[in-house]
């Protein structure tokens, strides 16, 4: 049984690069100098979030349209 706890990981590992794509186009949206795994430790934890959350909001709108168009919302 492992010890690592973290619950960043990608479900569908073949989705990774994806999302990673995902979150530098949300991070340049944002205007969030985030560096592609490289060190982000210089930005703040709003900065961070701010792009965490924004793609949180673009995936449940996203969904939501997919989910209009075939009549199930």
């Amino acid at each position: 049984m492992s010890n690592n706890t973290s619950s960043n990981k990608t479900v569908v590992p073949e989705a990774k690069e994806a999302m990673n794509r995902f979150k530098m186009e949300i991070a340049e949206e944002l205007g969030v100098p985030l560096s592609n795994g490289g060190y982000n430790g210089n930005l703040t934890s709003y900065q961070n979030g701010s792009v965490g959350g924004y793609m949180v909001k673009k995936m449940i709108e996203n969904q939501e349209k997919q989910m209009a168009s075939k009549g199930t919302l």
